[in-house]
């Protein structure tokens, strides 16, 4: 097992990725953290029998990322149970659709409080936890493609994944001291419950899948696979990366 022993924690797992992070790590050995937030997906109910199908090691963990203070006792709560955290996974994320010019403050605000704030408060606090215990640690950000490649009426979600690449990148030089490897994952076109209305209409998938080379979405177990890969020993010496889960199509996109 390539976990056994470690705690972790990983934001949005009420489904997809967050969701298969959460099965891969803890069916590897690992102490899990599952944070859920009320008023989404998941109640108190559903995150304790999501949980449960996961395994005992899998421990739900309420908490919105927009709010440091639900943070702060996230981060209290795994380590109050689990002795320690080695383990920080930011997936927690949300997008709304609009034309630029019609983006109101309050889209704005929501799409940053959560991305690129949540992203933010959430590794700062885990990587304060792992400081002070003084034994390194893997924080990871999942972040999209997006983060190079254009994405018309979306101008905030792409705006706060740009941002997370650099908080990664400047992160992975400030916390190497502390043995704290920081990396990104940017996930393409993934089949996940998001894409679901694309997933059922074989025009737009066709459509979709044009500008991936290997012609089909991902999957969230296959991203799961990689976050693995970054919080595992294996990658000790992995820091300040991005990797491109998407099939090829950073590198065949030439529309913008």
């Amino acid at each position: 097992m390539r976990l056994k022993g470690k705690v972790a924690i990983v934001s949005g797992t009420s489904s997809g990725i967050g969701k298969s992070i959460c099965e891969r790590f803890a069916a590897e050995g690992a102490q899990v953290g599952m944070n859920y937030r009320l008023g989404g997906k998941l109640d108190a109910k559903g995150a304790q029998a999501a949980a449960a199908k996961m395994g005992p090691n899998v421990i739900p963990v309420e908490g919105d990322v927009s709010k440091r203070s639900d943070v702060e006792r996230m981060i209290q709560e795994m380590v109050q149970k689990c002795g320690r955290l080695d383990i920080a996974v930011s997936n927690a994320g949300i997008e709304i659709k609009r034309p630029f010019i019609e983006v109101t403050d309050e889209e704005w605000n929501k799409v940053l409080s959560v991305n690129l704030y949540g992203a933010f408060v959430f590794t700062q606090i885990a990587a304060r936890q792992m400081v002070k215990q003084g034994q390194g640690g893997k924080i990871i950000y999942i972040s999209s493609v997006h983060e190079d490649i254009p994405l018309p009426e979306y101008t905030p979600y792409c705006v706060t994944k740009g941002g997370i690449r650099m908080m990664m990148r400047n992160n992975a030089i400030e916390l190497a001291p502390h043995k704290i490897n920081v990396n990104n994952i940017a996930p393409g076109a993934i089949a996940t419950p998001i894409n679901q209305s694309v997933l059922d209409d074989p025009e737009a998938m066709k459509k979709a899948t044009s500008d991936i080379p290997l012609r089909r979405f991902g999957t969230s177990e296959e991203v799961a696979n990689v976050a693995l890969f970054l919080a595992s020993d294996e990658a000790d010496y992995v820091t300040g990366s991005t990797y491109y889960i998407d099939g090829g199509m950073t590198q065949n996109v030439t529309k913008y």
